[in-house]
């Protein structure tokens, strides 16, 4: 087991650790979580032994490996999977004696070892790995100097899984990984046959992934037994006992001492007053939880536009060679919400960039409403920020005729205060610079969203406000995320990109974590056999109700543009000869409207249909 006992540690005088205590037991899977600067990574470099101890001692069981992902592999020539295989460096060490070895007995140690870690299955074991981090038999067999640093970065990842050591420290993970590596690893995870203890900001991971949490608060370890969200409900439930029990005390102290204030003078009552101040000395301060800084991020509003704004018909789009997508004939209203599933280099980067404008499309046509802004935020863009300027400096580029005050009132918006606001780039953390990539992204109020990973370097704190943002955002979003808490409860369509082509998913994100996990191909739809139907649960119907209401929202919605359209067709001054090609405009506008009333319709009465069939169940 992992015992942390009574550790003390500061950096530059500011105490990180003080007294901190805690124990992992032997195989657990454990999530480390606490605030953005609170130790965490600092932590797993005590384990290490990277950094020594102020005070205390970490200790593990003797001859325990410790395995993490330090740094991307470097670039070679070796080929990714010799590059895993050397991972394993007690297999590599024996394979090599194995070559050399003349002693009889020593022959017979050395093939006994290699038996008992199962050497001879290594090559599948490594492949198996790679390929759940995305990398198929041909780049497997490609050299590491063929990738990018990202993929480099996978690479290590499999390394460090495959080596299989005793205690598996894993610092986000996830930030280098796809939707479908980030579902595999959850999966490795549950069946890794050691300890693991893993920082992460990804819901998802922590509450499938491991079975209990670590929670780093105020320079002090606790652990919490199940995962993420059971963590979560008993914290919030211990701040709300605590915050109560302060008010009392507060107000218990108040009473005595209006007491000892009024009659400490008073002979009569000299004793009691005096009784009074001991029982206030003894009293032991509740101080109430502090609460956790307010994240938000304020997206800005754009108008309502008539539908489509985007439509693509028999479109095809590459680099150059052959089509990556081809006969794509989608529709984008403003309020969708789409979610891009599909394996890593299927094409979703690649659509986005079509419908983002950053590639044109080879073959059909794409129309986009005229008066059309698109907000466009890939991760890549973090980097390409100006590192020796500030936040602020940025934002005045971009809206130079308006004043300081409203820019840094831009930037608090996003999080980014004063202090953040005056800082350079380069100093920010991961967490910052995503804000400020997302506030450019956004600064013009677009009414396509399109977001390319957004939640990299995010908290759980700021990934929950983005979802809020985008839940109350007006304008259409495009997700392409590994986060699958962020896609649940975000998106209500999914297109699946795979094979060239783009087409509705119409099972739930449940199923496809369960298809891409089964390692099927293809979606396979068995005969169910006839049962009796559950009764819904409530949550259930009033999720279905929650829909209901949003098919009758947009309905209205559309119902008052279609009135608009119709009151602008009315003008006589339209029909004007010299008008006649704005007159087919609003004539396709108002055609694209009816379009998409009855579109809405039949979603609201396929809605009413499943409510009605929930309740009368």
């Amino acid at each position: 087991m992992l015992k942390i006992e009574d550790i003390t540690y500061s950096v530059e005088g500011r105490p990180l650790f003080e007294g901190a205590t805690a124990t992992i037991p032997t195989g657990h899977k454990v999530g480390l979580v606490g605030r953005n600067g609170a130790g965490k990574t600092t932590l797993f470099r005590l384990i290490r032994g990277e950094l020594a101890l102020e005070g205390g001692s970490i200790s593990l069981p003797s001859r325990a490996r410790i395995g993490g992902v330090a740094q991307e592999v470097p670039s070679s020539e070796t080929s990714l999977l010799d590059t895993v295989l050397q991972a394993d460096e007690e297999r590599e060490s024996l394979l090599a004696e194995s070559l050399t070895a003349t002693d009889p007995t020593r022959i017979a140690d050395i093939q006994s070892r290699l038996t008992d870690i199962d050497a001879w299955s290594a090559e599948g074991r490594a492949s198996s790995i790679l390929k759940g981090l995305g990398f198929d038999s041909e780049q497997q067999a490609m050299p590491c100097s063929a990738f990018s640093g990202g993929w480099r970065m996978r690479v290590a990842l499999a390394g460090v899984l495959f080596a299989q050591p005793d205690l598996l420290l894993l610092d986000e993970p996830t930030n280098y990984l796809d939707l479908e590596g980030a579902l595999w690893l959850e999966s490795y995870l549950q069946k890794y046959p050691h300890t693991v203890l893993i920082i992460s900001h990804d819901r998802g991971l922590l509450n499938r992934a491991v079975g209990g949490i670590l929670h780093l608060d105020n320079r002090k370890l606790t652990y919490w037994s199940g995962p993420y969200d059971q963590f979560a409900r008993q914290m919030a439930e211990r701040r709300a006992v605590q915050a109560a029990e302060a008010k009392k005390q507060e107000a218990r102290r108040a009473h005595l001492q209006s007491f000892v204030d009024r009659f400490k003078a008073k002979a009569s009552k000299a004793t009691q007053a005096q009784s009074r101040v001991k029982m206030l000395e003894k009293m032991t301060p509740i101080t109430a939880p502090e609460e956790a800084k307010r994240v938000a991020f304020t997206f800005p509003v754009p108008e309502e536009l008539a539908p489509p704004i985007v439509n693509l018909d028999g479109a095809a789009v590459g680099y150059g060679g052959p089509p990556v997508l081809r006969k794509l004939s989608l529709r984008i209203d403003q309020d969708d919400r789409i979610a891009l599933l599909g394996r890593n280099g299927e094409g979703k980067s690649t659509l986005s960039k079509l419908l983002a404008g950053k590639l044109d499309a080879a073959e059909g046509r794409i129309h986009r409403a005229s008066k059309l802004r698109i907000g466009y935020f890939a991760q890549h863009q973090v980097d390409e920020l100006h590192i020796d300027e500030t936040p602020l400096q940025h934002v005045q580029r971009l809206r130079p005729e308006e004043g300081q005050a409203k820019n840094r009132a831009r930037l608090a918006g996003f999080g980014l205060m004063a202090e953040q606001a005056e800082t350079v780039v380069g100093r920010l953390s991961g967490g910052q610079k995503a804000r400020l990539s997302l506030l450019l992204a956004t600064i013009d109020a677009p009414h396509l969203l399109i977001l390319d990973e957004p939640t990299n370097h995010l908290d759980i704190e700021s990934r929950e406000a983005l979802v809020e943002a985008l839940t109350e955002y007006s304008g259409a979003v495009i997700l392409v995320s590994h986060d699958m808490h962020l896609l649940s409860l975000v998106a209500d369509r999914l297109w699946l990109v795979k094979g060239g082509a783009v087409t509705p998913f119409t099972e739930d994100l449940e199923a496809y974590r369960k298809l891409l996990l089964s390692g099927e191909d293809e979606v396979k739809v068995a005969p169910k056999p006839v049962e009796k139907p559950k009764k819904a649960s409530r949550d259930e119907i009033l999720a279905l109700r929650a829909e209901l209401r949003k098919c009758e929202d947009r309905i209205a919605k559309l119902e008052e543009m279609h009135a608009k359209l119709s009151a602008k067709l009315a003008d006589p001054a339209l029909y004007d000869d010299a008008k006649i090609h704005e007159l087919e405009s609003w004539n396709r506008k108002f055609a694209e409207c009816e379009e998409a009333m009855a579109r809405a319709e039949s979603l609201w009465m396929e809605a009413q249909e499943r409510l009605d069939a929930a309740e009368a169940g």
